[in-house]
């Protein structure tokens, strides 16, 4: 496994993007993406201001190369994640916080294990938010041809609500890929999702009041389901078909109802026979970190709650290890 995480690190030295040539490319991408803009309703005055001071940020390129995700095997992502320190700091925020976090499971109908597994996995419960300029980000990312148009695209909505008066864009410092806020949202995200919990006019996502809320709302609209699982670990059978193997988070395939699996199951009696209609699908993380391996383990049976994670964070071991912290504060609270 080290040996495989090395790799990768001296890949991403190799073929990232020479940035000693970047600088110049960069004001020329500026001032074309100004025109694009302008073109989408942004005022000259909002994209002068906000942007007068954005910058090539080389940093940002190597984090996109090397996240956590494409490196780390799934046991190792998911205990520095879900540990027992996280448990109990996410036991005292909730101890400080209850009546909001009461208040809004109530109002959303989203279990308050959920939301401070979300809340402890992107930020440690509001204590990192990231500090990095997330115009700058947004823009540097625009300019990388990896996802431009995704970023292009995040920018544009972001400068959006900065032109409503919905965010200040003096506070926009959050992570490399431009998320914001004790949840960590994305620009699209604010605009379809953020509230304005205490009603003062102005959506701050680092405001426990509308942070909360709108990560319960942001839930609630797509899709989760109270009182339905996340996922089971299993133990899978070398009779089970290759192409019920998920290995990618872009979308899974081959699903089934849980009845179906249970043949290639050896530990099928552990799985609640409640959810035996439910549609499933079967993921070994592992094996896009090494592409050949024939390892079926570790291997989990996931549940449409899953995939809801996998829309926040398209990361198979991300919703792993947020459902896995979500159950430990089940046990907990």
């Amino acid at each position: 496994m080290k040996l495989v995480k090395y790799l990768f690190i001296f890949i991403c030295l190799i073929f990232t993007p020479s940035l000693s040539e970047s600088p110049s490319g960069f004001l020329t991408w500026k001032d074309n993406f100004r025109k694009i803009a302008l073109e989408n309703n942004i005022s000259e005055k909002t994209f002068d201001t906000v942007m007068a001071n954005i910058k090539f940020l080389p940093d940002v390129i190597k984090y996109d190369r090397y996240q956590p995700e494409f490196y780390e095997d799934t046991k190792t992502y998911i205990s520095k994640r879900t540990s027992s320190k996280k448990v109990s700091k996410g036991k005292d925020f909730y101890k400080k916080n209850i009546n909001l976090i009461n208040n809004v499971e109530n109002l959303y109908n989203i279990e308050k294990e959920l939301l401070l597994a979300l809340m402890g996995i992107e930020t440690n419960f509001g204590t990192y938010v990231g500090k990095m300029d997330i115009l700058s980000s947004l823009a540097t990312l625009s300019f990388d041809e990896r996802r431009s148009e995704f970023f292009s695209n995040e920018l544009i909505i972001l400068l959006k609500l900065i032109e409503n008066n919905q965010i200040d864009y003096k506070t926009l410092y959050g992570s490399w890929a431009g998320a914001f806020g004790y949840f960590q949202f994305m620009p699209s995200t604010m605009k379809n999702y953020a509230i304005d919990f205490d009603e003062n006019r102005y959506i701050d996502l680092k405001n426990n009041d509308d942070a909360y809320a709108s990560a319960a709302n942001y839930l609630n609209k797509i899709g989760w389901k109270v009182n339905e699982p996340c996922f089971y670990k299993i133990e899978l059978s070398n009779q089970i078909p290759k192409k019920y193997l998920n290995v990618s988070a872009k979308k899974l395939h081959d699903k089934k109802q849980l009845k179906y699996f249970r043949k290639y199951i050896l530990n099928e009696n552990r799985l609640d026979k409640r959810f035996d209609s439910l549609t499933t699908s079967i993921i070994t993380p592992d094996k896009d970190i090494i592409p050949d391996s024939e390892n079926l383990s570790p291997a989990y049976i996931v549940f449409n709650n899953y995939e809801i994670i996998l829309k926040w964070n398209r990361s198979l071991r991300f919703s792993l290890a947020v459902c896995t912290l979500k159950e430990k504060f089940n046990n907990e609270l």
